[in-house]
């Protein structure tokens, strides 16, 4: 059967979605399992657009070995160069350019006409072409593009260089009717069309995205690209663990083959739900809670009789395990480092060790510890920025009733090694241990978003908080897990001044030509 070139680009268009901002540490581990996952191309990022774009992509090139790592650029010299220092030292590196062809685009964002606009996508994938092996050509706003001018232009880019066409639907715009036809007519018209991949990258702001991926599959298209769980700006990409299973549960009518391990799927929607805040909706296709959820009777009957009643895709074939209490008060620190192993962290000995701290301070109080809740812990530890200077909890006490005014106490260390400690009130105890904690920071802060969700189920489940806020005028987001609300809240606060910290410190210790 044909193959299918997954082209993942989380970490940069799923990254741009509003309020998701993603430190080093956790866009390596996100690299890392999509590396898990099998995806044939991760774009990691936009090396020009900011020194921390810059050593984010220059540390996951250098990283992962199994999936071509490649990056964003304009269509400019200047942008070209940087991706080059940032990718260089990656096993496959590669670049994707981007310009726009469509009118609207070319007359009001370019101010070019169209004879300018190709002769720059000639210079500059010629250009890229002295530096990088595989260069990708995207036609921005192709579903939008007068189709004459495409074939002419992708002509031309192919003779330039190009080892892969893209022709996205920018802004969600096009039906799969629509969008098959354009990937038929380039297949058709474009002489050289048979020396590339040509690529379909769609977005969802009328829902067809993934319609659209796979109309441009059945039309010509041998690479697809999408996020993981379908995140995205506006209303977000193409969701390619929804790609994936429909064309291996309808491989009879979509006889295509991709290398994604599909039982990687949960495991890859939740960390990356979990790293970004983006919390993934009950009711969302493959991965939604819901997905093999059967509440009414009927459903209920006829799944124990047979489950292909009711359910086409199994849970295990995404890697949703049906009974997942593994571990308990008196598992010991081999059966525990087995676990961790199993669920696919490589830990070193000194983290092994911390997070097995955590998981019997856990059952302490938790009867039933659950590969979510170890999931959680050790997501945490494997991206804590243990080696800077911050602010940490020592200890807090809220003092709460209906009748009295909630008020918190907390103690901290600060990024200088002193203790500080103080009380201030709020209307709610939230908004009472923020404001402590905003009297004991040095900082401005200014919170924007609060968003708390259980893991797991039960009344003894990890409470998990997400905030965003702004740091001294930076955004920043942060996320803190424990048993008790109010601790969550605490470290989630704190954690997100805590990345101002890390990303200044990463800033200092690498420099680019940027």
């Amino acid at each position: 059967m044909p193959q299918i070139n997954i082209f993942d680009t989380t970490l940069r268009d799923g990254e741009q979605s509003p309020g998701v901002n993603l430190n080093q540490l956790e866009k390596l581990e996100i690299a890392k399992q999509l590396e898990r996952f099998g995806v044939d191309v991760m774009e990691a990022g936009f090396p020009a657009s900011s020194q921390g774009d810059f050593e984010g992509v220059r540390n996951i090139a250098r990283t992962i070995k199994n999936s071509s790592v490649t990056g964003l650029a304009r269509a400019t010299k200047s942008d070209i160069d940087i991706a080059w220092d940032a990718l260089k030292d990656a096993a496959e590196p590669r670049l994707h350019i981007f310009l726009a062809t469509s009118p609207i685009h070319m007359t009001y964002k370019l101010k070019k006409t169209p004879e300018e606009v190709l002769q720059t996508a000639v210079n500059m994938v010629s250009y890229a072409r002295e530096k990088f092996p595989q260069v990708e050509w995207s036609a921005e706003d192709a579903s939008r593009s007068d189709k004459e001018f495409l074939v002419k232009i992708i002509e031309k880019v192919i003779d330039a260089g190009a080892t892969v066409i893209n022709l996205p639907d920018t802004v969600g715009y096009t039906t799969p009717e629509e969008y098959g036809a354009l990937f038929r007519y380039v297949k058709e018209n474009v002489r050289n069309i048979d020396k590339v991949l040509l690529s379909a990258h769609c977005h969802d702001d009328l829902g067809m995205a993934v319609a659209n991926s796979i109309a441009a599959i059945e039309n010509g298209a041998t690479q697809v690209e999408g996020t993981i769980n379908g995140i995205g700006e506006r209303a977000g990409n193409a969701a390619l663990e929804e790609i994936a299973v429909a064309l291996n549960i309808r491989h009879d009518k979509y006889p295509y083959t991709t290398n994604l391990v599909l039982n990687e799927i949960k495991r890859t929607s939740d960390l990356v739900s979990k790293l970004s805040g983006m919390v993934v909706p009950g009711n969302k296709a493959v991965v939604g809670r819901n997905a093999f959820a059967h509440e009414s009777g009927i459903h209920q009957d006829g799944v124990l009789k047979n489950a292909s009643t009711y359910e086409i895709i199994t849970p295990e074939l995404v890697g949703v395990n049906s009974n997942n209490l593994v571990l308990g008060k008196h598992s010991g620190r081999h059966a525990f480092k087995e676990k961790v192993e199993h669920l696919g962290y490589h830990l070193s000995d000194e983290k092994i060790l911390e997070a097995f701290k955590a998981f019997k301070l856990l059952t302490d109080s938790k009867k039933e510890v659950t590969d979510e809740d170890l999931f959680t812990i050790l997501t945490d530890i494997q991206t804590d920025m243990s080696d800077i200077k911050k602010y940490e909890l020592i200890a807090f006490q809220v003092q709460y009733g209906t009748s009295n005014l909630p008020t918190a106490t907390v103690a901290l260390t600060t990024p200088e090694g002193n203790r500080a400690e103080t009380a201030c009130t709020g209307k709610g105890s939230v908004e009472a241990i923020y404001n402590t904690l905003e009297a004991l920071v040095e900082e401005k802060i200014h919170l924007t978003d609060f968003k708390l969700n259980s893991v797991g189920q039960g009344r003894d489940a990890l409470a998990q908080v997400h905030v965003k806020m702004t740091v001294n005028d930076v955004e920043v987001s942060g996320r803190g897990s424990a048993q008790d609300v109010l601790e969550a809240s605490a470290k989630a606060f704190l954690n997100a001044v805590n990345r101002v910290f890390y990303n200044n410190r990463s800033l200092e210790m690498e420099s680019a030509p940027i």
